[in-house]
């Protein structure tokens, strides 16, 4: 019964953290969209901002006793770090360098990725179910988006690179977690300062300095303020990303990502009459499909699991 109890308890974090995430990534999107459209403010400083904030949220955190921070040496997390760097900044350049289409194709590719990861270098094994939920996955984003769909040398070069280096950054997230023995907060709350180090020595390469549209301004008071609140909601963002995947895995964060776009596209739809084709609708359904069956076989795994760990002496 106290099994019973403490699996439903986990189950309802679970949800709970995937709750926040799907508000404040939602949020977060439309936030964004407001400072790009109305402030043209630097996307890649923004990033920076975002983990400023997150590191500030934290500190508060453990101020108020909420965590107890634990000494991590810098090496152990140096690469998780840079990882984040080259996650943000191959995705700009692949949104940069390729059409809408060909990017959230790339992106789709992540999840196969890091099952090979996971599956080559941490001896993780995947049954075939859970592999064979990734075909109508994969079908629903290709027919989202094979209209705008357009190929080029540097921006697959870039497609691929960043691809590479999320799947990494989100494997090394959980990993890393496991291996330290940290929760989402400790490891967040090291990895944040060091990231935002890292990411302040590529900005001036993608960004510039100063002048309209640049890092040092001028910017209004209202556009900081705003920049200020996304970063607030960003610190929600990266909690439940660290959370979810601690919790869970790669895998299954990267199908919530899935389900998170198909939410954005209806949204936009019912809420803003975005054009939405029949094509895009069958996507919709295909993507949903394969979630839903995902979901499925991964919750009837862990019944077995728990039924073999029961029958054990």
């Amino acid at each position: 019964m106290a099994e019973m109890l403490f699996g439903f308890s986990a189950n309802r974090r679970i949800l709970a953290g995937l709750l926040v995430n799907l508000l404040s990534s939602i949020c977060i999107v439309f936030i964004n969209k407001w400072i790009y459209v109305h402030y043209g403010f630097p996307n890649m400083t923004l990033t920076l901002v975002h983990f400023v904030v997150t590191w500030l949220g934290l500190y508060i955190c453990q101020k108020m006793d909420i965590f107890a921070p634990k000494s991590l040496p810098v090496r152990r997390i140096v690469w998780l770090a840079l990882s984040f760097c080259g996650f943000v900044a191959f995705t700009n350049l692949s949104l940069q360098n390729n059409s809408i289409g060909t990017y959230q194709l790339a992106k789709a590719m992540t999840t196969p990725v890091i099952i090979l990861i996971q599956t080559t270098y941490y001896k993780k094994t995947f049954s075939t179910k859970i592999k064979l939920t990734l075909v109508p996955i994969t079908l629903g984003v290709i027919l989202n988006s094979y209209y705008d769909v357009r190929f080029n040398l540097l921006g697959t070069v870039f497609a691929t690179l960043g691809v590479l280096v999320t799947s990494l950054y989100q494997v090394w997230v959980g990993a890393k977690q496991h291996e330290l023995q940290v929760n989402s907060m400790q490891l967040l709350y090291y990895q944040a300062p060091l990231s935002s180090v890292f990411l302040l020595c590529v900005v001036p390469l993608f960004e510039p300095l100063t002048g309209d549209g640049g890092i040092f301004g001028p910017w209004s008071l209202p556009a900081l303020a705003t920049v200020l609140f996304s970063g607030v909601v960003a610190f929600l963002v990266n909690l439940s990303i660290y959370w979810i995947i601690g919790n869970t895995s790669a895998v299954t964060y990267n199908m919530f990502g899935h389900f998170k776009f198909c939410i954005t596209l209806v949204g936009g739809y019912l809420l803003f009459h975005d054009p939405l084709s029949l094509n895009q609708a069958l996507g919709i359904l295909c993507t949903l499909a394969g979630i839903l069956s995902y979901t499925h076989f991964k919750l009837i795994e862990q019944e077995e699991g728990k039924s073999r760990l029961a029958q054990r002496p």
